[in-house]
């Protein structure tokens, strides 16, 4: 009787964990089918579908005239499907062929196990098509994208590049990234548990939608000129490198900027010849690509006596009667610092110190002016921060603490000495001092265009802050129109044409190198700027004056452009001192 009872719970016992086990089953059967069914049947088309990208043609860069500066070319990408090939061999003969390349570097890919191998990207769209018409088994060709720059060289540094991906990596490029780029399309192809595609399974096909068009400021034709002059500038002084920039001082638009020497942008990981084979290093190609302009700092020299004079005839601390004399040198504290001409220029007034470059005369007005208003007035021409270009790596200005700024300090700064900005802040800056006061942003986008060619977007920039008043700026106008006609820079002067400018030679660090930077920046018409032009020559050998070898540059462009800019001859030409 006893073992009947234990029997039956015994079999109570398994009969109870047999019904809790199907009842686990069911329920997970039942979760897995209602609650967890939309990730499973994820899981099964990731299965049983293939996916390929299809590459977004990525969106032009065109002039001011439409003209275009960065497009694309069709180059087909190889690819092969492991579990798809049929005739290995085969294939990995005809590819090598085809391709160009070794068997044993092809049959590492063919016969890797994996869902799909890359063999070559950017293979030219004949040869695509070639391998396309064997049908050989396995082996995919997908049309992609590849940059392509017409103008090879052209305002490298400004348009920049992109990488094998096709995003961009420097210059315009990367910083218009998110509209150029695009949006990739892909297709679907359905297979069976081997990996084979089905036949008679039509794909899904999702289309990449193109990026959009940027249209800049840039004018092609103004920048090859200017690229020009700068690459014969740079060959006759045997400089190291030659910057030119030229801008609407209005509105702050960029028509050219010329950083030579410049590069192919079809072969941007190629170094230029004059580099030595160990230099073939990351730091070399980054050096290669450095847009100067904006990404290095220099002392400006006399060019910065524009802002000087702007700053004290803001404060009133001198006029244009005053009164100074130059013997040749300013003694400051303990420091004798010397004017550009050994024996002085004897009396002469603050018109004819400007005329002249005469460094006494700066120190004396920028001694006036003082440490703190000094410091007030760099902040206030925006000088402590970056312009806003839209291009990346803007360096900023590198400047003394005020509370380090001693008399010798001041002195030299009120002539552009012992302290460094970038070329692109002189141009913005002086551009606010002359065009009635206003501070604009320097860039080159204008605005963003559809596949038609239709503006989508206007781009706009923080423009309009006064800096200076308009009297200040109308009497500037009239100050360096007179530097041209009668002083420093006169070698920039153009018969008929109303120029205003400056001059400057500045000494690199250490002074003992013997190395100087010649520059000039220029602006037409003097009374009513509609361009403005610097050139900047880094390290010219023989003549190094920047009134005798950049004012020149400056005046050959001028020259050239102003019929096609639409500048006549004879402003007339109003001021008010």
């Amino acid at each position: 009787m006893r073992n009947k009872t234990y029997n039956k719970r015994k079999i109570m016992i398994v009969f109870l964990a047999a019904l809790l086990m199907i009842l686990g089953l069911i329920g997970r059967m039942v979760y897995l089918m209602v609650f967890d069914a939309e990730y499973y049947q994820k899981k099964a088309e990731d299965l049983h579908e293939r996916e390929r990208k299809i590459k977004a043609a990525r969106g032009e860069i065109v002039d001011t005239n439409g003209t275009v500066l960065a497009t694309n070319r069709t180059v087909c990408t190889i690819s092969v499907i492991h579990s798809q090939i049929k005739e290995p061999e085969v294939v990995i003969k005809k590819l090598s062929k085809c391709l160009g390349m070794e068997e044993a570097e092809v049959r590492k890919r063919v016969e890797k196990v994996s869902s799909m191998e890359r063999i070559k990207t950017n293979v030219d769209k004949e040869t695509g098509d070639k391998i396309r018409e064997m049908e050989l088994a396995g082996v995919k060709v997908d049309e992609d994208f590849k940059r392509y720059y017409p103008y090879n060289e052209l305002a490298s540094k400004v348009i920049g590049f992109t990488g094998g991906d096709n995003q961009g990596i420097i210059g315009l490029e990367v910083r218009y990234e998110d509209y150029l780029k695009g949006s990739n399309g892909r297709i679907l192809t359905t297979t069976d548990a081997r990996g084979i595609e089905l036949e008679g399974v039509a794909e899904d096909r999702v289309e990449p939608v193109a990026g959009k068009t940027l249209q800049i400021s840039m004018d092609y034709n103004i920048q090859m000129y200017a690229q020009q002059m700068a690459e014969k500038v740079m060959e006759e002084k045997q400089a190291d490198k030659v910057a030119i920039l030229l801008m609407n001082p209005q509105n702050g638009e960029i028509l050219a900027m010329v950083n030579v020497p410049e590069f192919d942008l079809n072969e941007p990981f190629t170094l230029n010849q004059d580099q030595e084979i160990s230099e073939k290093s990351k730091e070399a190609l980054n050096q290669m690509w450095r847009n100067g302009c904006i990404n290095d700092t220099y002392e400006p020299g006399s060019t910065f006596k524009i802002i000087t004079a702007s700053a004290c005839l803001e404060e009133r601390v001198v006029s244009l009667s005053d009164t100074f004399s130059c013997p040749g040198y300013r003694i400051v504290e303990d420091r004798k610092i010397r004017c550009h001409k050994v024996g002085g220029h004897g009396a002469e007034t603050f018109v004819q110190g400007i005329q002249n470059s005469c460094n006494p005369v700066f120190i004396d007005i920028g001694l006036r002016l003082g440490t703190g208003r000094f410091c007030d007035y760099f902040e206030q021409f925006g000088l402590l921060g970056k312009t806003g270009v839209d291009l990346p790596g803007e360096a900023a200005t590198i400047m003394h603490k005020e509370e380090n700024i001693g008399q010798v300090e001041l002195a030299t700064m009120s002539f552009g000495q012992s302290f460094q900005v970038t070329p692109i802040q002189m141009a913005a800056t002086v551009s606010a001092l002359v065009n009635g006061g206003k501070r604009v942003t320097p860039h080159f986008g204008v605005r963003i265009l559809d596949k038609d060619k239709e503006t989508v977007r206007e781009l706009k920039y923080d423009d309009g802050k006064q800096i200076v008043s308009e009297e200040t700026s109308r009497t500037m106008q009239a100050l360096l129109e007179s530097v041209v006609s009668e002083g420093s820079g006169k070698n920039a002067k153009i018969e008929g044409y109303h120029i205003g400018g400056k001059t400057a030679t500045s000494q690199t660090l250490p002074r003992s190198a013997n190395k100087y930077i010649s520059s000039f920046i220029g602006f037409a018409p003097a009374a009513n700027p509609q361009i403005l032009g610097m050139c900047v020559i880094y390290n010219p050998q023989g003549v190094y004056y920047g009134g005798t070898i950049a004012a020149p540059v400056i005046r050959d462009i001028f020259d050239n452009i102003f019929p096609y800019l639409g500048i006549e001859k004879d402003v007339e030409m109003q001021y008010t001192n």
